[in-house]
């Protein structure tokens, strides 16, 4: 009998935890779902992952330090072809952003470790090669080292900018339709790598291997057959050989480029008034600069 007692008191107890984990579970639930539709009122998930508030916002105003980029900035050269023409140094990355910002595309080649010994052991650096280029004419390569990744890419990236250079292109055969190929054969050289570009007909495409078909694919050359030799497998040396080859192009005279041309006036001649002006105020608004903070 105190066995058959015991029995029932225990199934009672069970019933009445099985219907305190349901009323439990339902309150969970309950509690659960008020919870997952305060979540929706606030529209979480509204917001998604596009633009970040501020995108575009926080770009910096370009302030010229330099003759060519206060002509530029000011609408005085109208394209880069003036610049390279006159053979004028580009100092200041943001001249080539002008000119070809929403065209400018960039690759990065490499990125390796370089370490240098020191007394307190070894000094570990990363090196980077990037490749810009508007697949019009216009190549330009940067290298540089830094502590991180990411600042060796930036770095690489102005460099290359300011190392952009024109690509002459030409045709095969016959002169139909835009050019498509290099002119003549043409060689570079770096370490023990050297490439030769040699022009292809038509539809033949880039005959080269990955590094160098991503530079004249940048560069805008549609086809072209290619010879190397040495130890490309070091990547750094085989870019630089083949962005040397198609600096080279415009090296080499061509019986297209001994016409005569007129002579104009170099730009920093031709706008003397308008740099001086604004040389003047420069001067001027540093100078009161420095006066505000003498006074303060």
């Amino acid at each position: 009998m105190a066995d058959r007692g015991r029995g029932q008191a225990g199934q009672r107890g069970r019933g009445r935890g099985g219907a305190g984990d349901r009323g439990g579970g339902a309150r969970g639930a309950s509690r659960g779902g008020d919870r997952g539709d305060r979540g929706g009122r606030r529209g979480r998930g509204r917001r998604g992952r596009g633009r970040r508030r501020g995108d575009g916002e926080n770009e910096e105003v370009w302030h010229p330090v330099t003759k060519l980029g206060r002509l530029v900035s000011a609408g005085k050269i109208k394209s880069l072809e003036e610049i390279y023409l006159h053979s004028l140094p580009v100092k200041e990355f943001q001249i080539i952003d002008h000119f070809l910002k929403k065209k400018l595309k960039d690759e990065v080649m490499k990125i390796k470790p370089v370490q240098k010994q020191t007394r307190a052991g070894q000094r570990t650096r990363f090196k980077a090669f990037v490749v810009v280029g508007d697949e019009d004419g216009h190549l330009g390569l940067g290298v540089k080292t830094s502590k991180e990744v990411a600042t060796a890419i930036r770095g690489a990236i102005i460099l290359a900018k300011l190392a952009v250079i024109p690509v002459r292109r030409g045709y095969y055969a016959n002169k139909i339709g835009e050019p498509h190929t290099i002119p003549t054969k043409i060689s570079g050289k770096c370490g023990s790598v050297s490439i030769r570009l040699i022009p292809a007909p038509k539809g033949t495409g880039l005959v080269a291997a990955p590094a160098p078909r991503k530079l004249l694919h940048l560069s805008g050359i549609g086809d072209v057959y290619t010879a190397s030799k040495g130890h490309t497998k070091t990547m750094g040396n085989f870019v630089k050989a083949t962005f040397i080859a198609i600096s080279n192009l415009y090296n080499f005279l061509t019986p297209d480029l001994w016409f005569d041309r007129p002579l104009i006036k170099n730009p920093f001649q031709e706008h003397t008034d308008f740099l001086a002006s604004a040389k003047v105020v420069f001067e001027k608004s540093a100078k009161e600069a420095k006066e505000d903070e003498d006074i303060q």
